[in-house]
């Protein structure tokens, strides 16, 4: 009962800055609007980018919503007014736009990272380990939205593992690697080069029929190999970590899993073709275009959870580990202490 109360109170708590957009936008739609949209445009710009984030945060800043939930607020407003707002009386929208939206993003940012900056050195402290995909999203939660968190976290990631992240990785005693031995990384970059090499022909070709199309779509690919290359180097960052009586498996950025010790029932170090009738999930990413040598198998049901926070139910999940034998060894050795 506790529980529905406080969806019910949140839920008041964000109908509020709803019915004023409502409200706005009937304004701007009214005759006595037309008739003074150069005096109360400014008002009107001035309420969606200003008072009502303002009204919404005095609403939030005793709950535990996450305060920067305000910015969202304050971008839905921005883009009711240029939905809504005549083109000629969008000045003040598009210096919002211009000087404000770039700012508000660089802080957000700086921001996440300060504080994950903050938990890594803290952990390091304390002599214990703290993975920066995890310290990050955990980070995220806090301040961000749920919705956004994984998807948000997954671009700062991509970014960091692939740009910023250059020190070799030293494993410790209970981690293991799995991109040394497997064909994970030849695949992702023979992706990578692949799409380096067509990129430049097909804008050529494509610029013939439209110089637009042909940048929009070398700018998507572009991107698309930031995140490749950022993914492929997130495996060689993530090992799989065997702590506090709990096995966690990643597959760099793209696929993770937590299974506690005491749940696994079978360890089998197998290469064999799997059977499609035994219901075993793939944890690669790129599926059969991966070998396994590991299959583990639990007593219940287990959660992976995919790219951006993308989830699947398993009981037995097949996997490649660099040292496989040592793998299931140091697990076994765990159940017994």
């Amino acid at each position: 009962m506790q529980t529905l109360h406080n969806y019910q109170l949140r839920f008041a708590k964000f109908l509020i800055p709803l019915a004023l957009f409502t409200a706005t936008y009937f304004l701007i739609k009214s005759p006595y609007f037309l008739e003074n949209p150069d005096t109360l445009s400014f008002a009107v710009s001035a309420d969606l980018l200003i008072t009502i984030p303002i009204i919404y945060f005095l609403l939030i800043r005793k709950t535990n919503i996450p305060k920067t939930t305000v910015v969202p607020i304050m971008l839905i407003g921005l883009a009711i007014g240029f939905f809504t707002l005549p083109e000629a009386n969008q000045e003040y929208l598009q210096l919002f736009k211009t000087w404000c939206v770039p700012v508000i993003e660089i802080t957000v940012v700086s921001f996440i990272i300060y504080k994950v900056r903050k938990a890594i050195l803290f952990h390091k402290k304390q002599q214990t380990s703290l993975d920066f995909f995890t310290a990050l999203k955990k980070t995220c939660a806090e301040i961000l939205p749920k919705p956004v968190v994984v998807p948000f976290a997954t671009e700062i990631a991509v970014f960091y593992y692939g740009f910023v992240y250059w020190k070799r990785r030293k494993l410790a005693e209970n981690e293991f690697s799995y991109h040394k031995e497997s064909s994970s990384l030849a695949l992702f970059f023979g992706l990578l080069l692949i799409a380096a090499i067509e990129i430049v022909p097909i804008h050529i070709l494509l610029a013939k029929w439209s110089e637009l199309a042909a940048w929009i779509l070398t700018g998507l690919s572009t991107y698309s190999g930031i995140q490749i290359f950022g993914y492929a180097k997130s495996l060689m960052k993530r090992p799989i970590t065997i702590e506090n009586n709990r096995l966690l498996l990643r597959y760099g950025i793209m696929r993770e899993a937590e299974i506690p010790l005491s749940n696994i029932k079978k360890i089998t170090l197998t290469s064999k073709e799997l059977d499609k009738e035994e219901d075993i999930t793939r944890f690669s990413l790129l599926g059969e275009l991966e070998d396994h040598n590991v299959i583990i198998e639990t007593h219940n049901e287990q959660k992976l959870r995919g790219l951006f926070g993308k989830k699947k139910a398993f009981t037995k999940i097949a996997l490649f580990v660099d040292t496989p034998a040592k793998f299931r060894n140091f697990i076994e050795a765990s159940l017994q202490d």
